[in-house]
């Protein structure tokens, strides 16, 4: 069977940071990753690499910023007044927070504090890095017809209701 839309697909993979050669993610002795193709559950750059493969197939893809998590932008850092961060004993560099923004969920990265205001990043972490996939695909299934109304895998390797 051949991966293409509403295909339920299980893959075995390991993501390197092209510039630094540090490996990201890997499954490796781990679960493999199964996803729905074509309901925009990974990263574009690959899912496009992932179509038209087939059980077995080894490949190893590099992706740029565009078709992974975006290139990085300065506009996506902000200044925040302490204030903001009311109930929180105490703000330091690394903590994560979500902000409720018109557009949605935001998730933000702490980069600086100082007495009167916090420095956030909204950037994704891996924004602006070309990303390097070795990939195995272990196995392909046609979507049931809830996996497709969904945009999500249920059972194993997915999402339980």
């Amino acid at each position: 069977m051949t991966i293409a839309q509403h295909k339920v697909v299980t893959i075995h993979y390991k993501v390197v940071d092209v510039d630094s050669g540090d490996v990201i993610d890997s499954s490796e002795g781990a679960e493999p990753m199964t996803y729905l193709h074509g309901a925009q559950n990974i990263i574009p750059g690959l899912e496009n690499a992932l179509d038209g493969k087939q059980v077995g197939d080894e490949f190893e893809v590099t992706v740029a910023p565009a078709d992974a998590y975006g290139e990085y932008s300065d506009e996506r850092i902000q200044q925040v007044p302490v204030a903001a961060f009311e109930g929180v004993e105490k703000v330091e560099p690394g903590m994560a927070f979500t902000a409720d923004t018109e557009h949605g969920p935001v998730n933000l990265i702490v980069t600086e504090v100082d007495e009167t205001t916090v420095t956030v990043d909204a950037n994704h972490p891996l924004a602006g890095k070309s990303l390097s996939f070795s990939v195995k695909v272990e196995s392909v299934r046609d979507a049931s017809d809830e996996e497709v109304a969904h945009g999500h895998v249920h059972g194993p390797g997915g999402h339980h209701h």
